[in-house]
């Protein structure tokens, strides 16, 4: 075995891949992985090139499908839009199910080697690990909020999931998932407290290591562990000589469920285990919409490691922010996605930057078609159409 799980609050060690959170410290001390650093697999893509960073079990069954090795795509007019000297877009949409998500999903189903997986989301975790446990032919049983998008839920019940939708939000659909994992005995698919999932999501920022470096990589930030994920993955990299840099984090995060960001307010990465302070969670980017984050601890940490900081953006601005991306970058992000561009507003932010468009923005078509405005509708005649564009 070439990893140890290490507490995040007190630093106790253990081996054991079945627990979740620190025995002393209570369901609020949440682990990480400590792991032998080993090169990449020269000889691989996506996922499998990682497979000498990642803590994998004994005789581990990988899914069949391809997850990572996403497109990084320059974004120069996008860049003049921020005052940027340089813009990369890295288009998490195009991972099997249409999330950065797919990575954590992707190490899920691997630990759960067999056994069923459950999991709580807004949609995007739920989605993938659907497609990770079909790809190996493994039960999933999904927890979502009942304001879950549709064209989630369609992911969802395509690839076979058993998918419990919850009156009430996401927390709610949360609690109700655990109760439920102790009950049957389930595997945990929740990146918030499972820290091999926490591992998959690094993978990206092992990817984004393997490019020229960038100032600022911008990522929106819902219950903490992607952006605490890809910054692990960033310093492993560095570690190894094969980042020359590491840049500062932007993580943003919506107005409307600002939790983590009230942490890093407040300096908020040291002190005994607990619940984060209590905050809204309303906001149109469902993916980030979260009012008790359980990986905030290790997402504000990340964020003061990198020198970087947190911001907030309206509702407002992540609509902006979708048509940017589309129209001056050519990625098409879901409103949790456009989060990270909108937060490339700050002023603070200059030089280069990569953002991370974490999901498709087929993931939420009504909250596109509302960013995007109305088609104009005209009769099958050429002399309407010239009316309307005054030629």
């Amino acid at each position: 075995m070439n990893w140890t799980l290490k507490c995040s609050v007190c630093g106790s060690r253990s081996h054991d891949s079945e627990q979740m959170t620190c025995a002393d410290c209570g369901p609020w001390g949440i682990l990480e992985v400590e792991i032998a650093l080993k090169s990449p697999d020269s000889g691989e893509q996506g996922m499998r090139r990682y497979l000498p960073l990642l803590p994998l079990p004994d005789r581990a069954v990988l899914p069949p499908v391809s997850v990572g090795n996403t497109p990084v795509c320059e974004a120069p007019r996008l860049a003049s839009h921020f005052g940027l000297e340089r813009l990369r877009l890295k288009d998490e949409g195009r991972n099997p199910s249409g999330s950065l998500k797919d990575r954590a999903s992707w190490m899920g189903a691997v630990h759960a080697a067999g056994r069923t997986v459950a999991c709580a989301s807004t949609g995007n975790a739920a989605s993938s690990l659907a497609a990770m446990c079909a790809s190996l032919g493994q039960e999933a049983m999904i927890f979502v909020p009942e304001r879950a998008p549709a064209p989630k839920l369609a992911q969802l019940q395509v690839f076979g999931a058993t998918v419990f939708r919850v009156q009430g939000s996401y927390d709610d659909a949360y609690a109700l998932c655990e109760k439920a994992v102790a009950h049957y005995g389930w595997y945990p698919r929740s990146a918030a407290i499972n820290p091999f999932l926490v591992e998959g999501k690094k993978t990206c920022g092992l990817e984004i290591a393997e490019l020229e470096a960038a100032d600022w990589v911008a990522v929106s930030v819902g219950d903490g562990c992607t952006i605490a994920g890809i910054w692990k993955g960033l310093v492993e990299m560095h570690e190894l000589g094969i980042l020359s840099r590491l840049p500062r984090l932007l993580g943003v995060q919506a107005e409307g469920a600002p939790a983590v960001l009230e942490e890093w307010k407040t300096g908020g990465d040291s002190g005994p285990a607990r619940p984060p302070r209590e905050a809204p969670a309303q906001t149109m980017a469902d993916s980030i919409s979260v009012g008790i984050p359980r990986n905030w601890r290790r997402a504000v940490r990340a964020v003061n490691e990198s020198g970087g900081k947190m911001v907030s953006v309206s509702d407002t601005a992540i609509e902006e922010a979708m048509r940017l991306t589309a129209r001056l970058g050519g990625v098409y992000g879901e409103p949790a996605a456009a989060t990270a561009v909108a937060g490339l507003a700050d002023s603070e932010v200059q030089g280069s930057a990569l953002a991370v468009v974490s999901g498709s923005g087929l993931k939420d078509v009504s909250g596109a078609q509302k960013a995007g405005g109305a088609p104009l509708d005209v009769p099958p005649e050429l002399g309407r159409v010239i009316e309307i564009l005054g030629d």
